[in-house]
C-alpha cells in the first residue's frame, strides 16, 4: 500500500479516531485485499514508529498535573494513544509535528485518545479472512521500540 493509499483511508476518520470511525475504517479497508490489509497494517506500524522519540514522548500530559503542581509525564500507553491520535488527525498533522514538537502537545491532553486506531488493521483481517491476525509488522508500534528516536537508551 502507497503512503497516498494510507493517509486516504486515514482521512475517512475525519481526524478523530473514534470508535465508529475506527470501525468504519475497519469495514472499508476490509472490502480490500489481504495484501492491501497487510500493506496498511506496515503503513499504521511505520508511521507510529517515526513519532516514537523522546522529543514526543517526554512531553507532559497537557491537562495534568501532580500533587506537587510538576508536569505529569506520559505513560507509556498514553504516549502511544497520543501517536495514535496524531496520525488519526491526518497526514498534514502527522508531517507538521515532525517540524514543531509544539503541534503535538494537543494530542498528549487526557480528552485525545486515539486508541481505537489500535485495532483497525486486526479488525479489517478478521472482517475479511474470518480469523485472528496473527502477523507481526516490521516496525514495532509499541513506546520506546524506535531507538534511533531515544538515543539514551541504547546500550
Amino acid at each position: 500500500m502507497t503512503w497516498a493509499d494510507f493517509w486516504a483511508l486515514i482521512a475517512t476518520l475525519n481526524g478523530q479516531a473514534t470508535q465508529v470511525n475506527c470501525q468504519y475504517l475497519a469495514e472499508e479497508l476490509s472490502r480490500r485485499s489481504v495484501p492491501e490489509i497487510i500493506g496498511f497494517s506496515e503503513r499504521h506500524a511505520e508511521a507510529l514508529y517515526r513519532l516514537d522519540q523522546e522529543r514526543f514522548g517526554s512531553l507532559p500530559v497537557l491537562d495534568l498535573t501532580a500533587r506537587d503542581g510538576r508536569p505529569f509525564p506520559q505513560s507509556a500507553d498514553a504516549f502511544l494513544y497520543a501517536r495514535c491520535a496524531v496520525v488519526a488527525a491526518g497526514q498534514a498533522v502527522w508531517e507538521s509535528v515532525f517540524f514543531d514538537v509544539d503541534k503535538f502537545v494537543p494530542y498528549t491532553s487526557t480528552e485525545c485518545d486515539g486508541e481505537w486506531l489500535l485495532y483497525v488493521p486486526d479488525k479489517a483481517y478478521e472482517l475479511a479472512v474470518g480469523e485472528e491476525c496473527n502477523r507481526s509488522t516490521r516496525y514495532c508500534l509499541e513506546s520506546y521500540s524506535n531507538v534511533d528516536g531515544w538515543p539514551h537508551l541504547r546500550d
